[in-house]
């Protein structure tokens, strides 16, 4: 406790919240092209879909593991062009931050950090794989992270 000039006590400044980017890395990156040279063919337009995936483990400490995994594929007449798997990772620090806001952060604002990077690689592994860089959309996590607690609500209710 402090004392001000009025005589009044203080309880001391909570430290302010710090999320910090520890570390980030490639965990898993796999880039198939089955039909080459076939497959790299210009004027294609293939359908494209991907799949984002966020998972967290704590580590020691204030130190929390999150991972963002990106599926994807591209099709053209049932054929698949290419199909890529990226698990990307990063090492974050979190302190002073209310529990209740914890989890939200862990799995709206760390996916949200590591996407750029991840966003990256793809596209150069795409191009690298003889197609134009493949520029993947922005993710709302704020979104997927709401579908993710609905899923998970409605699998915890008795039926």
């Amino acid at each position: 406790m402090t004392t001000t000039n009025g005589g009044q006590t203080q309880a001391p400044a909570q430290p302010p919240p710090q999320l910090n980017v520890v570390a980030q890395y490639i965990k898993d990156l796999s880039f198939e092209n089955p039909h080459a040279p076939q497959s790299v063919t210009p004027g294609q337009h293939p359908q494209i879909s991907i799949q984002i995936n966020v998972n967290a483990k704590p580590l020691q400490g204030h130190d929390v593991e999150v991972e963002l995994k990106l599926d994807g594929k591209a099709e053209l007449s049932g054929n698949v062009l290419f199909s890529f798997d990226l698990l990307y990772a990063g090492v974050f620090r979190i302190q002073n931050v209310p529990q209740e806001n914890l989890h939200p952060l862990i799995m709206i604002e760390c996916p949200r950090l590591l996407f750029p990077f991840a966003r990256e690689i793809i596209a150069s592994a795409v191009r690298d794989g003889g197609f134009p860089p493949l520029m993947l959309d922005p993710v709302d996590f704020v979104g997927l992270y709401r579908q993710n607690m609905e899923r998970q609500a409605a699998a915890a209710k008795p039926s």
